[in-house]
């Protein structure tokens, strides 16, 4: 297993830049079958930021993607151009793994940069972590900032992540949506948010890994996975993941042999789809023997539902969780 002996947080975005949009997944045409760019476009230039998109975003396949060379050329023309400050996923699929053996690692390392999305863009972010060191942010698509209403504090944990330097105290969002929003923007119902589910006591801070779990183990045995050692896990899944499936998942990951380092989980929030409760996801947890003692911590806004939060895939939180509340800090990003 390769690890980068140091961490690398990219320079932030300001006003004036510019941030090219990818699709190292599936094609931008797929979703401009619901054309939401109005709010999209409204939201990036309120920030001061130009949106430009790579040469082969719009291709579409059999699979709704694109060639793993078309890909690959537009993730280096981003990275390797040095006008383009950040960069951004239109949206995740399944294939981004497919990418990795082709990417060039030096380049990436040479310039580093703002990298954000979620989803299957988990592949891409922790092999980057694990080449290169460099810090990614799981947070919204391109795609995401097209949602009319409730789209916030989605917009505001993404600036606060990427704009400034300052510690980001994580609190529960008071309503969330869990909907086909991009298909019909008035059928929405926000739903009340119980707050998040302390499953473990305990306090921890680490380095944060994860992202999408079914993702992230694909990763498992590659020369793209990243330590487990030290880590604070931030863990998420889709609404095609039951609890069986989530357990022989984190199973998986927590067997690892450097997985007895890992400081404390951070689990997201599930799409009702999943019909993962808090009472299954207690017991997943009770049969782990890596969190033995260790905090967790599930329910928090990111996954598949919104709001969504950025957090940075290779920077620093601490979490506690205890009788006297509940705090999670990201505190390097």
């Amino acid at each position: 297993m390769f690890e980068s002996a140091q961490t690398v947080v990219p320079p932030k975005l300001r006003p004036g830049d510019t941030v090219r949009v990818v699709a190292p997944a599936r094609s931008r045409s797929m979703i401009m079958e619901h054309d939401n760019t109005r709010w999209i476009d409204e939201r990036f230039a309120a920030m001061g930021l130009t949106l430009t998109f790579g040469e082969h975003v719009d291709e579409d396949d059999q699979f709704r993607s694109t060639s793993i060379e078309h890909r690959v050329a537009d993730l280096h023309a981003a990275f390797a151009d040095p006008g383009v400050a950040g960069i951004i996923t239109v949206i995740g699929g399944f294939n981004s793994n497919e990418l990795l053996p082709h990417l060039d690692f030096d380049l990436i390392a040479a310039n580093p940069k703002v990298f954000c999305g979620y989803s299957d863009i988990t592949a891409l972010q922790n092999a980057i972590l694990a080449r290169t060191g460099l810090v990614t942010y799981s947070g919204p698509h391109w795609s995401s900032w097209g949602m009319r209403d409730h789209f916030e504090p989605t917009g505001d944990w993404f600036r606060a992540a990427v704009t400034n330097d300052a510690p980001i105290a994580v609190e529960p969002a008071p309503a969330w949506t869990d909907d086909m929003w991009f298909a019909d923007q008035d059928a929405r119902t926000p739903v009340p948010n119980e707050g998040w589910w302390p499953l473990r006591p305990g306090q921890a801070s680490g380095r944060i890994v994860g992202g999408n779990l079914g993702t992230l183990s694909l990763l498992q045995g590659t020369a793209y996975m990243p330590s487990l050692d030290g880590a604070l896990l931030f863990l998420e899944d889709a609404f095609e993941s039951d609890a069986a499936h989530v357990a022989r998942q984190l199973t998986s990951l927590l067997q690892l042999p450097d997985a007895d380092g890992v400081k404390g989980l951070v689990i997201g929030r599930f799409q009702a789809a999943s019909a993962v409760t808090r009472e299954a996801l207690d017991e997943i947890v009770a049969r782990q023997p890596a969190l033995r003692g260790k905090p967790v911590l599930a329910g928090v806004d990111f996954g598949h539902t919104s709001p969504l939060l950025t957090f940075p895939v290779g920077g620093e939180a601490e979490l506690v969780v205890g009788e006297d509340g509940t705090r999670l800090t990201i505190t390097r990003h």
